[in-house]
């Protein structure tokens, strides 16, 4: 259960949700029964006085919606649960959980936990002279710092200098150039030793109407990980100076990945860090340079914090604060849509769905379809009711990738689209119309909304038809950058492989073309290049592209050449000159490595049901745990490769899995589970063992 203490809700039926405990292996959920009421008192004695559902058969854990007396305004309630299983045993009642509503009258709107702050103390103070130190606090974050000094005087003035680029020796590089922060900032004294928390002036750049302002109880913030002080008339130690660090609520424990690669195991590290500390907003912001929300950035971010934290509101909250907000690439309107459905696959809520449903069924952009169903924001169809109906006022443009090559003074070859060739008709766009038409399917299927489902279904596989006949080359199998184009870029592929446009026969040539092509593309579109070469079943070169230490378009190349602890905007400066080195659109691999490499992911909402598919490349073990609505899953492996593949797996109670082992080149179906041998069937590479049992289980494959 979460913590609903700590904020305030608006919705007058709240739901309610429990990671259902266990009794035994194989265990579910048969029933449950819910009790709220109005003072501590009495929900210590197991009374409902607001509500008690009574034994209800089910096994439902996740948006249980209240049904008892109205709910006042502001006030608190508490609440209880307890659960039976399938023995019919009954667990006791959880811990008391309390809750607060506010005005149960407002609009419809995504509670948030208030910001918090953390105190890191330093991991290295150096005197470089008298009264001046450099102080290293190990990782960048976003905040202030606070220190303790002893002044013989009032009015002394002492230097505080704050940055995240690192200059030998050990001192800030003062010009880092671009967007990378550096701030010099004077602090007075006052005679005797006082504590002194150092305010930060605000950025004009980053403070601005579209900007994400931070709450006045928490004050400006800069990223940093580096402090300079200068003429500090008393000494500084660890004792005495602090980094305090602002960011929306994180539990540090909730996710684990440990493998045989220590490289793998550094990236994992980075991109995890890096969601808890560019959260500081509250919204999915697009790094410090602008801190505004952008929908396919909040898209991998979302993505991410959902792999690295059992937290849902900051992204639904930014989901819907985009969705009247909208930026202005025509994929971003179509992200509002993914973003729709993966809050709903990892929650199981559908409330958001409902209420701004009409919303979502315009960000599919069906009104600027052609007669075949493919769509263009350059036929004439942009109407100003079009734009009226997706919240936008401006200029759609189609993205692709981001830089382009002739922004930014780039030269040399170094925007991120791979030469693609824009036409009015954009395969890249198309794909995403596509995947969009086939999320908003099934969640008008979720809200009882039959016949619209039919009706994007119908439009899905007109756009597939179209989209496979007019845009892909039949001759090369491979896909051209648009309707009249003889190019094919790396992102012409990646998008329709990684969307499921691609017919089964020409899977193999478009994943043989993005091996070709490698990391032609930005840390954006990284994501989407590996989500594709894992569907491709290419977890090899997959893997090696996570790890790769030879190339500057890398993780790797982030951590031991930049030196960054935060993922960048870009490869490197000379991909963006005026990067951030603070954006969470570049931590992919904290979704990839758990959805991916060990292949956790639900597939019926809430995690009703969980695929299992690991796909290791040369990894010989490998460890996870994944934080879910429903309890932590736990997956770890060792693998002999060719000659075995050990799987264990643990799933909480209420959730039963789908398990794929690789079949190491064998025809025979026969698994090891638990100790006994069971069929499975084959699909492709792997054997499938389906509707596997909660709890913990064992398989084994030998040749």
């Amino acid at each position: 259960m979460s913590e609903p203490a700590r904020t305030t809700i608006a919705d007058p039926r709240p739901d309610f949700g429990w990671i259902v405990p266990s009794l035994g292996q194989n265990d579910v959920q048969t029933a449950y029964q819910v009790l709220v009421a109005s003072g501590l008192q009495e929900i210590e004695q197991e009374r409902g006085d607001m509500w008690d559902s009574g034994r209800v058969q089910s096994a439902r854990s996740v948006g249980i919606e209240y049904a008892g007396k109205p709910l006042a305004s502001r006030r608190s309630y508490y609440w209880r649960v307890r659960t039976w299983n399938q023995q019919d045993q009954v667990s006791p009642y959880s811990a008391i959980q309390e809750f607060r509503t506010g005005s149960l009258d407002s609009p419809y709107t995504t509670p948030r936990y208030p910001l918090t702050t953390t105190t890191v103390k330093p991991v290295r103070v150096v005197a470089r002279a008298d009264g001046h130190y450099l102080i290293d606090f190990g990782k960048a974050a976003f905040g202030t710092v606070e220190l303790t000094l002893t002044s013989p005087a009032s009015g002394r003035r002492v230097e505080v200098h704050l940055g995240e680029v690192y200059a030998e020796p050990d001192s800030i590089d003062r010009e880092p150039g671009g967007s990378r922060r550096y701030r010099q900032i004077p602090l007075t004294l006052r005679e005797g030793t006082h504590t002194y928390r150092v305010t930060i002036p605000p950025d004009k750049r980053n403070t601005g109407p579209q900007a994400i302002k931070m709450p006045p109880s928490v004050g400006e913030v800069l990223p940093f990980r580096y402090c300079e002080v200068v003429h500090s008339p008393s000494a500084l130690d660890a004792s005495t100076i602090r980094q305090i660090v602002v960011h929306y609520p994180f539990d540090d424990d909730a996710a684990h990945f440990h493998s045989s690669d220590p490289v793998l195991n550094d990236v994992w590290e980075l991109c995890k860090y890096s969601i808890k500390a560019t959260s500081f907003c509250g919204v999915y912001i697009d790094g410090d340079r602008e801190r505004i929300p952008y929908e396919g950035d909040a898209y991998i971010n979302q993505l991410c914090h959902y792999s690295v934290d059992r937290e849902y509101t900051m992204a639904r909250y930014t989901h819907e604060y985009l969705i009247t907000r909208p930026t202005w690439p025509t994929e971003w309107i179509l992200h509002s849509v993914l973003m729709a459905w993966v809050d709903y696959l990892y929650t199981g809520d559908a409330d958001s769905i409902e209420q701004f449903y009409d919303d979502l069924t315009a960000k599919t952009l069906l009104a600027l379809a052609r007669e075949d169903g493919l769509i263009s924001t350059q036929t004439g169809l942009v109407t100003d009711e079009v734009l009226k109906s997706v919240h936008f006022n401006g200029k759609l443009r189609d993205l692709v990738d981001w830089p382009h090559g002739n922004i930014l003074g780039l030269t040399g070859g170094y925007g991120e689209t791979d030469d693609f060739e824009f036409k009015p008709i954009n395969t890249v766009v198309n794909a995403f119309h596509y995947r969009a038409l086939v999320a908003m399917g099934r969640m008008a299927r979720a809200i009882g909304k039959d016949g619209d489902a039919d009706r994007f279904a119908s439009a899905a596989a007109r756009v597939k038809q179209s989209f496979n006949a007019k845009l892909l080359d039949k001759d090369k199998g491979i896909y051209v950058d648009g309707e009249g184009s003889t190019h094919s870029a790396l992102h012409a592929n990646m998008f329709p492989l990684a969307f499921g446009l691609v017919p089964p026969e020409y899977v193999a040539s478009v994943a043989a073309f993005l091996r070709s092509r490698g990391m032609v593309c930005s840390v954006y579109g990284a994501q989407h290049l590996l989500d594709a070469l894992y569907t491709a079943g290419l977890d090899d070169f997959a893997l090696h592209l996570m790890t790769d230490r030879q190339t500057d378009r890398s993780w790797p190349h982030m951590i031991y050449n930049v030196g960054t602890t935060i993922t960048l905007e870009a490869w490197d400066n000379k991909y963006k000159p005026n990067q951030d080195w603070n954006h969470a659109w570049g931590a992919a691999p904290a979704n990839i490595i758990p959805r991916r490499l060990m292949g956790v992911e639900p597939v019926e909402p809430g995690f009703a049901r969980v695929r299992i598919k690991p796909q290791v490349g040369s990894l010989t073990h490998a460890r996870l745990d994944l934080p879910t609505i429903r309890g932590t899953i736990h997956v770890d492996f060792e693998a002999i490769k060719g000659k075995s593949f050990v799987l264990n797996v643990t799933t909480p109670a209420n959730v039963p899995a789908i398990v794929y082992l690789p079949n190491l080149g064998s025809t025979s179906t026969e698994v090891l589970m638990d100790g006994r041998t069971v069929q499975g069937k084959i699909d492709g590479k792997f054997i499938v063992l389906d509707n596997v049992a909660p709890g913990r289980h064992r398989f084994e494959r030998h040749l």
